[in-house]
């Protein structure tokens, strides 16, 4: 006997896909700039956070670091797409503002994804002070092999070959404006969102599916996507450092000295 489809779960789909693509399957104005958006960042929020992290743990090694900036990095997009699948199950909000809150988890998955790959370049040694490249280079982990490879042609060597990775990255991002900075960016910023939109798309209508199948979509699609963002980012950037880099290295001194420091960063539960 052949399963019956549930027209819900149809019309929730529907939904979805008709508010984010046009008739002939393209993003609407709008999305793009939304999408890019997410992935801006600026580097002294990069900095409180890490620096918050060294206040809470003054013994941790950069490695240590990394553990924690990535546990916490899982548990809030893992959260995030639970918490918005399960409204779908809330009397009175119905599809379509659903839908609304799951374009909401799209942007906050890309907000924490970028806090997460700069925070990590931070601790690599790697200062991300102009925010086009810090974008950038988070579309690049988030595309994997394409986009560090890309961005990689940068610094005249493909990723891995001759210089370590982290020192590849280094020599693309660090430069005032590298020759070619503005196509490579093009290039890895049309691929990102094509495949974006191909990955997102998915758990966007996954979380605005109705009766509770949200909570469990929405929550096990960020998890497979953010591990994917951790194992790219592991990659790309090679090896953690056997010291605290730079600026962070006196942050991390002090807060030996002085473990009772304010250890709060406004506006983000991060760290904890």
């Amino acid at each position: 006997m052949a399963k019956r489809s549930n027209p819900a779960v149809r019309i929730a789909q529907e939904t979805a896909h008709n508010a984010v693509f046009d008739a002939e399957g393209k993003p609407k104005p709008g999305v793009h700039n939304m999408l890019l958006r997410a992935v801006e960042i600026q580097r002294p929020l990069v900095v409180a956070y890490v620096r918050r992290l060294q206040r809470k743990h003054p013994a941790a090694s950069a490695a240590r670091l990394a553990e924690i900036l990535e546990r916490d990095y899982l548990r809030a997009v893992t959260g995030g797409g639970a918490l918005v699948g399960a409204t779908a199950v809330v009397p009175g909000v119905g599809t379509v503002a659903s839908l609304g809150l799951s374009a909401a988890a799209t942007v906050g998955f890309l907000e924490a994804t970028a806090l997460y790959a700069t925070s990590l370049a931070e601790l690599h040694g790697i200062r991300l002070t102009n925010p086009e490249k810090a974008s950038t280079m988070v579309m690049a982990i988030m595309l994997g092999e394409e986009g560090t490879a890309l961005l990689g042609t940068l610094s005249g060597q493909a990723m891995g070959k001759g210089a370590s990775a982290t020192q590849a990255w280094g020599n693309a991002l660090s430069k005032s404006m590298p020759t070619g900075f503005g196509a490579i960016r093009t290039k890895i910023q049309k691929a990102f969102l094509k495949n974006l939109l191909k990955r997102q798309g998915t758990a966007l209508f996954g979380r605005a599916l109705p009766f509770g199948i949200g909570a469990v979509v929405g929550g096990a699609g960020n998890l497979m996507m953010g591990r994917a963002v951790v194992a790219n980012a592991k990659e790309a950037f090679g090896p953690m450092p056997d010291t605290i880099p730079g600026e962070l290295k006196a942050t991390a001194a002090a807060a030996e000295t002085n473990p009772a420091a304010n250890n709060t960063l406004e506006g983000k539960n991060l760290g904890s």
